[in-house]
C-alpha cells in the first residue's frame, strides 16, 4: 500500500481473562484508501473496531492517528479529531427527521456553548454541515422525514450521513451491509466508492461479494489474530486463507476464486 498510514494499529492486543480477543494485530489504513477487515464471528473484528475508535481500552500495542499515538486518548477526543464509527445495530434517534440527525451530529462536533443568544437549531454551519452530509448520502430526498419511518438501507445509510457530519478524515465502518436486499447493498456500496476519496475507511463486514468488489486492502481475522493482509487478489489467493474458510469457517469458494 502506497499511501501514507493515516490510521495505524501497532500490535493491538485485548484481553478478556483468560480470552485474547484481539491478540497482536498490527494494519495500516491509507489515505483515500478502503480496507475490509474479514473473519467469522468470534473472529476479533468488533473488539478491534472498538479499540481503534476508543471505545475499549487497549490491554497491550499502540493506535496511531497520523503518527501520534492516540492510545490513552477516550472516544470522544478521538472523534474530534477526526476519528468516526457505525455500529452493527442502527444507531439512529428514531422520533426525530433525518435532518435533525444529521444536525444534532454536527452540532457535537462543532459546540458553541457560549452562543446563548442562538437556538441551536437556527446555526448555519450546522445546517449546512447536516444538507451536506444528507446530499453526500443520498438521503436530501427524504431529509423531512421521521428516521423511523425509513427503511432499513436507508437507516443505514443515515447512520453513515450521521458520521460524514462530524466530518471525520476517518470513517470505522462495522458491517453497514448488514441485512440489506440487493438494491440497498448496490446503493450503499456506491456510498462506500465516493466517500473514499475523502475519507480513509475501516470497513468490517460479512458479504464477500461486497468485499472483494469494493476493498482496495483485506485484512483477515482468525481468533483475534492476522491470518493474512493485503490487496484483494492476494488475499483471495492465499492457502492460509482458503483452508481457513473452505475447511469450515464459511467463505463461498466463488467468493476466494472467482
Amino acid at each position: 500500500m502506497s499511501a501514507p498510514a493515516v490510521l495505524e494499529a501497532r500490535h493491538l492486543g485485548r484481553r478478556f481473562g483468560a480470552l485474547r480477543a484481539v491478540d497482536d494485530v498490527s494494519l495500516l489504513l491509507g489515505a483515500h484508501r478502503l480496507h475490509a477487515v474479514i473473519g467469522t464471528n468470534g473472529a476479533g473484528k468488533s473488539t478491534l473496531v472498538n479499540l481503534l475508535s476508543g471505545e475499549l481500552p487497549a490491554t497491550s500495542g499502540q493506535v496511531l492517528l497520523d503518527g501520534r499515538d492516540i492510545s490513552s486518548w477516550s472516544q470522544p477526543r478521538r472523534a474530534m479529531a477526526g476519528l468516526n464509527r457505525s455500529y452493527q445495530r442502527t444507531n439512529v434517534f428514531l422520533p426525530l427527521d433525518v435532518r435533525e440527525n444529521c444536525r444534532l451530529a454536527a452540532q457535537a462536533r462543532r459546540q458553541r456553548p457560549w452562543a446563548l443568544w442562538e437556538a441551536a437549531a437556527s446555526c448555519r454551519h450546522s445546517n449546512a454541515v447536516a444538507d451536506d452530509a444528507m446530499a453526500r448520502a443520498g438521503l436530501a430526498d427524504v431529509a423531512d422525514q421521521p428516521a423511523s419511518t425509513l427503511s432499513h438501507g436507508r437507516k443505514r445509510q443515515l447512520e453513515v450521513a450521521m458520521c460524514l457530519a462530524t466530518r471525520p478524515r476517518v470513517l470505522l465502518l462495522d458491517e453497514p451491509l448488514a441485512g440489506m436486499g440487493p438494491d440497498e447493498s448496490a446503493r450503499m456500496l456506491d456510498l462506500l466508492r465516493s466517500l473514499r476519496d475523502d475519507h480513509a475507511i475501516l470497513l468490517v463486514e460479512h458479504d464477500m461479494d461486497a468485499v472483494f468488489a469494493v476493498a482496495d486492502d483485506i485484512t483477515v481475522m482468525v481468533d483475534g489474530q492476522v491470518l493474512a493482509s493485503g490487496a484483494p487478489a492476494q488475499v483471495r489467493a492465499d492457502p492460509r486463507v482458503q483452508r481457513a474458510y473452505l475447511g469450515g469457517h464459511g467463505l463461498p469458494a466463488e467468493a476466494v476464486h472467482g
